[in-house]
Formats: C-alpha cells, sequence, structure tokens
C-alpha cells in the first residue's frame, strides 16, 4: 500500500512569517485536513491568532532549550480528533489501526469487547470515558515494510519536538 501523504514534524519554521523559531520560542502547531492530505502547521506565539475553523485539533509548544530533550505527544485531544478524522479514509486502515493502538496504550480509549466482521477480520470495540464515545476499529496489521512508514508517519503526526503545554479549549492532560 502506497501512503498519499505525509504530515512532517515540527519546521522550526513559523508558518506564517517564515522566521526560524528559537530555543525558548513558544509557538503552536494545528493539524488540518486539506483534500487528501493531513497539514501541519507552525506559528510563532507573536502571530498566534487562534486555531483556524477547520483544524483538527492544535496545541502549545516551547522549542526546546536543549537538545537532549525528548519528544513529547501531541495533546490526546488531537490525537483522538485524528483517530476519528481516519476513520472517513479506507486508505489509511492501517494508520487508524497503529493509532488507536497508541491510544489504548496511553489509555485514552478503552477496548470493550473483540468481535469477528462478516468478512472474516477482527474489530476492536472501543469506549472512550473522556469523550463519552464509542468506537469501532478494524483490525488491519501493517507488514513490515508498510509499518516503517506508518511508524515514521505517526511520529510525524503525533509527536511534537518540543513540552506539550496546553491546548486551551480543552484538558488534555491525563
Amino acid at each position: 500500500m502506497q501512503l498519499d501523504f505525509e504530515v512532517r514534524s515540527c519546521s522550526r519554521t513559523c508558518s506564517e512569517t517564515q522566521r526560524s523559531l528559537q530555543p525558548g520560542d513558544v509557538y503552536f502547531s494545528v493539524l488540518i485536513e486539506q483534500e487528501t492530505e493531513l497539514l501541519r502547521h507552525d506559528y510563532s506565539a507573536e502571530v498566534w491568532g487562534g486555531p483556524p475553523d477547520e483544524c483538527l485539533g492544535w496545541w502549545r509548544s516551547r522549542i526546546p532549550e536543549s537538545e537532549n530533550t525528548s519528544p513529547k505527544l501531541a495533546p490526546a485531544d488531537v490525537m483522538l480528533n485524528l483517530f476519528v478524522a481516519l476513520e472517513k479514509r479506507p486508505q489509511e486502515f492501517s494508520l487508524r489501526y497503529m493509532l488507536g493502538l497508541l491510544l489504548l496504550r496511553r489509555r485514552v480509549l478503552r477496548c470493550e469487547e473483540t468481535r469477528l466482521h462478516a468478512d472474516g477480520g477482527e474489530v476492536l470495540s472501543l469506549f472512550c470515558p473522556r469523550r463519552n464515545e464509542d468506537y469501532e476499529l478494524t483490525v488491519a496489521e501493517p507488514d513490515d515494510q508498510e509499518a516503517e512508514a506508518i511508524q515514521q508517519r505517526m511520529i510525524d503526526l503525533v509527536y511534537g519536538d518540543s513540552e506539550t503545554v496546553t491546548n486551551e479549549s480543552a484538558d488534555l492532560e491525563e
């Protein structure tokens, strides 16, 4: 399966001003679905005017002072929004499956039951206590080559290069 799009990690450049973000600078990241692509845009705090209406999620971060700082995950609500958006993209079932497993591991989602679909495939029934919503997740284990590509895409999508501070629109801390 060929992946249609790729989303990068923090560019360390403001999308609006093209100014380089320096260690210690606060910036905002947004994920936007645009036709067949998921795009990440980073904005310096000076030009941030709030999230665009069409964004799947946004978060505030800081460029690390030290290169020894390990990357942090995007806020849980951003990952949940991406998980929901990927449901409408059958070509992305493997990515959605891997993201679902990450959300299960982080205890954002809880597996309620496993059952067989009419076509013989396995389906997980998931519950999100944070949103009080149920989801279905088709098991779509990728082959080794696809797994590497999905792993890189997940790093680009949900890991930032810096400390996650907060998403002011919701309580995101676990």
